[in-house]
């Protein structure tokens, strides 16, 4: 039934469709057409101080986006949005060898060969076309070390071309992800069910499997925890742009936000209390906000917190692994939704 205890499963349906992830497409269409913009005034005339304009349109819209990682069903996943745009490797994957692409990795030899080459093909699926395009590339086309002086070099033509290229394909691919949207949103309103597939499905292991990445690669992993303690600093996000811990909080955050359906009354939480589950919402409430605290407690950039804050990177680990915990397996049990990914680190 779509009426639970007084609580209408389609209107909170509505409410998500309408009011939080249409819109926060909208957004990330606006903020990557900004830095579009700002790119192309950085690209013609790269100096320390467009740069720093450059950086600033950077985070705004690397901000933004990981307000929309937490929808990955329906067209983001029918178009890897995720995949194309902010690839984190996933939750299987070997996080013990330097060379290896994991985690956040950043395959700057690709990217080189690219623009050496000026021929390549973005719509491949390998890691190291995964690694060398989106939030990752821009990373360290605009803000490696030498980023200014590489896009003043005597013939930057081709450097330009596979940014604007990578530029270009990620706002393509927001673009048709949002406008996919007004027709999926049909079926999204009208299936109040919890079954694998379901939008109640989708969301609760979206919720989950975000914040397993958050404990992960985000996380977990750069630091040490599959690894035995060894760092890869320069494999947590967006390295480059030193603003790791920053776009954690902004994830988190926005989970948050995913779970209680921003705070309208109409969300997931309000759904477990209309199924008389108001005590597991305290308490998953209340671990969003300790999770989230926890996390702005870590200084930017995050890749140095790992070795002068080990504490706080800790800390912050074990507040995402109950928070991991809670909704994995109370949520999803309460709810009635089978989670349908898996992990390796035995959490």
């Amino acid at each position: 039934p779509n009426i639970v205890n007084g609580f209408d499963k389609s209107a909170m349906l509505v409410h998500y469709a309408d009011n939080v992830i249409l819109p926060r497409y909208q957004l990330t269409q606006q903020k990557l057409a900004a830095l579009q913009t700002v790119s192309e005034k950085f690209m013609a005339a790269p100096s320390v101080t467009t740069q720093a304009e450059l950086k600033n349109a950077y985070v705004e819209a690397h901000l933004q986006y990981e307000r929309v990682a937490v929808f990955q069903f329906g067209p983001a996943e029918t178009r890897l949005l995720d995949v194309f745009a902010n690839f984190s490797g996933g939750l299987d994957y070997d996080f013990n060898t330097s060379g290896a692409l994991t985690g956040f990795s950043i395959d700057t030899t690709t990217i080189e060969n690219n623009i050496a080459a000026g021929s390549y093909d973005l719509t491949k699926t390998t890691r190291n076309s995964l690694y060398a395009q989106g939030f990752p590339a821009l990373n360290y086309l605009f803000f490696a070390p030498d980023a200014v002086q590489r896009f003043a070099a005597a013939n930057p033509t081709n450097r330009i071309q596979y940014t604007r290229d990578v530029l270009t394909r990620l706002k393509s691919l927001v673009d048709q992800t949002s406008g996919d949207w007004a027709t999926y949103r049909g079926d999204f309103i009208a299936n109040t069910k919890t079954n694998v597939g379901s939008p109640i499905g989708n969301m609760v292991n979206q919720l989950a499997y975000q914040v397993d990445l958050l404990k992960g690669p985000r996380i977990g992993w750069p630091f040490g925890k599959q690894s035995g303690g060894l760092v890869f600093a320069t494999k947590c996000e967006a390295y480059y742009a030193g603003i790791s811990a920053a776009l954690a909080a902004e994830n988190l955050s926005s989970m948050k936000d995913m779970y209680t359906g921003a705070d309208s009354g109409k969300g997931l939480s309000n759904y477990l209390v209309a199924l008389n589950r108001s005590a597991l919402n305290d308490e998953v409430t209340a671990q969003f906000d300790t999770a989230l605290a926890a996390l702005q407690l870590i200084p930017d950039p995050m890749s140095a917190s790992f070795t002068a804050e080990p504490a706080k990177i800790d800390a912050a680990y074990k507040e995402i692994q109950k928070l991991l915990t809670l909704l994995k397996t109370d949520v999803a049990s309460a709810t009635g939704v089978q989670i349908t990914f898996t992990d390796n680190d035995g959490d």
